[in-house]
């Protein structure tokens, strides 16, 4: 691509505006925990894009709103209620496709509760039909007695089998649906705007990965089939008890009124609290990793004691819902079990008397089989009581993921795509061979489709814009970027020059004006398109775990070994590649540990290199490198931005000196604009900026 004259431009004079702001503003403005204000506010900073910053705000937190955020909530959490539909998606995930195995799972419980119901009950005919005629014999024989117990040992024997088949399926099952669900939810985030990362703490989100997927687990595995067990002993046990004696079962009825009374109570008190729960770990987990990303600057400015007395009220506030909901879960089950223990010794004293007055028609044997029976009968109440609260934690787990599967994906109504392409008879056709050429496929409503070279012509027209409605931060932006230029931005931070950049990679969409690539209006080119002719070299440096040939083939995933050694000896990254005990092999974590932050830099420039694009945004790309290798640097930056349409935003102005245009912008509008030279011959803002008269904030 050649290189096209520049078109002048009127500059824009800047006005009075009340506030400019970075994606911050968007950030403060939602937040995930939304029960209380100042839970909010600690949340604040840790959602904000520019780390450093935000870490610092985060440890200068004022003494006041620490005291503030130290008391414990009043009237435990005001947690939206569970309502039915997340029970419903849940048990979609269970049946789509575990129905059959569920289906099983449900008939070995209903034989493991039968099994137990009429071992119970054969301890009757066991005592008053085997055992009580042998009292009476001189020389007893025992072969009956014998081969009841072989008849009653088979009985507890396929209940054990049913048993262990349940559980060992109801693994298969909640692994199988906790894998779903972290797909379903990992495949969801990848559709999501940049703005919900941008207003969420990450390690919250982290968190529906974690907390919230085990406490589902824990319901699917344990929970649920010991509820099940524990409704269908219940109802066989009932049966049995009828059938035994209706006068003692009076007497259990009326102790079940007395622990459902108490369920009710004890139960409902700390399920509220287990919701609540799930809510703070999640911002606990989101301030632990803001403080572990920041570490570096909390320790620079001595900010450790309000870090720590910051996480002292996120902790407080998690000790206070933990606290409360394992405090009435614990007391739950000892009264379930005393009351239970109580109703063991008053069936006893009842069948006696009843037993003695001779009403009722029982026997020694239906005493035993009875009381036993009452305490099958007692067990699974407690064991539902217990199991309540797991499944309410779970339930309010699944919410908060169903809440993550509930946010919008990133709109995309684009339709014009881009494709490789080629001339023939001066014409250009699409093709699917990579030619180096490529070219916006265009439909039109008559069902033709035209084809426009990609070029990166990039033009905004009068484009106004704020991360909220309410405060703007562009202001009537006007850029013209022709093909093979190299704009450069500078202006003090907040001023707008990420937020343009943003804007053309179209991760927000402007409030009023137009953006036009290659004369297309961006709103009509697909974003996955959009994105694949951009390349970005950010400032902060984003590496993943894999070899260092990994990670520049990221870039381009096509990308032969030669082409990405070709990337890295632009960028000047093979020099310090060769010296590493691997070469390109050596293997890196996420965060770079073992590079410098120049090599992680370098290794970013080089993987833009290898995508190819014919537009690269380089954010600071040069900040973090120092001045030797930056002269390095920029050689394999000139050879890489040769033919492209550059975008350059810069602190350091001797790296824009070179560019054909730069803007200068202030509070969102530009002020400025024209080439080093004119700027410099019209002594304005950025003339005192580069002889030092004013500085960058």
């Amino acid at each position: 691509m050649s290189k096209s004259k520049k078109k002048s431009a009127k500059n824009k004079t800047a006005a009075a505006a009340k506030s400019a702001e970075k994606p911050n503003a968007a950030a403060e403005t939602e937040n995930t925990a939304k029960n209380s204000k100042t839970a909010a506010e600690t949340q604040k900073t840790a959602k904000k894009p520019n780390d450093a910053v935000n870490i610092e705000k985060a440890a200068k937190r004022s003494a006041d709103t620490n005291d503030e955020r130290k008391q414990p909530p009043k009237g435990g959490h005001q947690m939206p209620k569970i309502d039915g539909s997340t029970v419903k998606r849940l048990l979609a995930y269970i049946f789509s496709s575990y129905k059959l195995r569920f289906f099983f799972v449900l008939i070995c419980i209903v034989v493991s509760a039968i099994v137990n119901v009429i071992g119970s009950m054969f301890l009757k005919v066991l005592i008053d039909s085997y055992i009580m005629p042998l009292v009476d014999q001189v020389d007893p024989d025992f072969s009956k007695l014998t081969r009841a117990l072989i008849i009653m040992a088979f009985i507890y024997a396929s209940g054990i089998i049913a048993a262990y088949l349940y559980q060992r399926l109801m693994i298969t099952i909640s692994q199988g649906v906790l894998k779903k669900v972290r797909d379903d939810m990992f495949e969801h985030m990848q559709t999501l705007p940049i703005k919900y990362f941008d207003t969420h703490s990450h390690g919250d989100i982290m968190s529906f990965y974690t907390n919230d997927t085990d406490t589902l687990r824990q319901m699917i595995s344990q929970s649920i089939p010991q509820v099940f067990n524990s409704v269908i002993t219940i109802v066989a046990v009932f049966c049995g008890m009828l059938y035994t004696s209706w006068y003692l079962t009076i007497v259990v009825v009326l102790f079940v009124v007395v622990q459902m009374f108490v369920v009710k109570n004890v139960g409902g008190r700390s399920g509220k609290y287990f919701i609540g729960q799930q809510h703070s770990l999640g911002k606990v987990n989101g301030y632990i990793e803001e403080m572990i990303t920041g570490q570096k600057v909390v320790k620079v400015f001595c900010h450790e004691e309000e870090a720590k007395r910051d996480f002292d009220a996120l902790n407080d506030e998690l000790y206070e819902s933990a606290y409360n909901a394992n405090k009435f879960s614990n007391m739950l089950m000892p009264i379930m079990m005393n009351i239970g223990n109580l109703q063991y010794a008053v069936v006893a004293i009842v069948g006696a008397v009843l037993a003695l007055s001779g009403r009722g028609a029982l026997t020694v044997g239906a005493i035993v089989s009875f009381l036993q029976l009452s305490k099958s009968f007692s067990v699974p109440i407690g064991n539902v009581s217990q199991q309540f609260n797991s499944i309410i934690m779970a339930l309010a787990g699944a919410q908060r993921i169903f809440s993550l599967m509930d946010e919008e994906s990133e709109v995309d109504d684009g339709y014009v795509t881009l494709v490789n392409a080629k001339r023939e008879n001066g014409k250009i056709t699409e093709c699917e061979e990579r030619t180096g050429l490529w070219a916006w496929k265009h439909p039109h409503g008559d069902g033709t489709i035209t084809y426009t070279e990609l070029k990166g012509d990039v033009r905004l027209h009068d484009v106004d814009f704020g991360y909220v409605p309410e405060k703007i931060v562009l202001h009537n932006v006007t850029i013209f970027a022709e093909p093979g230029q190299k704009v450069a931005f500078v202006g003090a931070t907040g001023a707008g020059k990420t937020t343009i950049t943003n804007l053309i990679n179209r991760f927000y969409d402007i409030a009023d004006g137009k953006i036009r690539y290659d004369g297309i209006n961006i709103n009509k080119i697909k974003k996955s398109d959009l994105r694949r002719s951009l390349g970005m070299v950010l400032q902060e440096t984003n590496l993943f775990t894999g070899s260092i040939m990994d990670n520049i083939r990221y870039g381009n995933l096509d990308a032969t070994d030669e082409e990405c050694i070709a990337a890295a000896k632009l960028a000047n990254a093979h020099d310090f590649i060769s010296r590493l005990p691997d070469g390109y092999d050596t293997m890196i974590d996420g965060t770079g540990g073992s590079l410098s932050q120049g090599q992680r830099q370098l290794l970013s420039i080089a993987r833009a290199a290898v995508a190819d694009p014919p537009v690269m945004i380089l954010d600071e790309a040069t900040s973090s490198i120092d001045t030797r290798t930056e002269s390095l640097v920029t050689k394999g930056m000139d050879s890489l931005m040769h033919g492209r349409t550059v975008f350059v935003i810069a602190h350091r102005l001797s790296t824009v000196k070179n560019s054909d245009v730069i803007m200068v912008l202030e509070l969102g509008r530009i002020i400025e604009r024209g080439s080093h030279k004119q700027l410099i011959a019209e002594k304005g803002k950025y003339y005192q900026l580069y002889t030092g008269a004013f500085e960058l904030e």
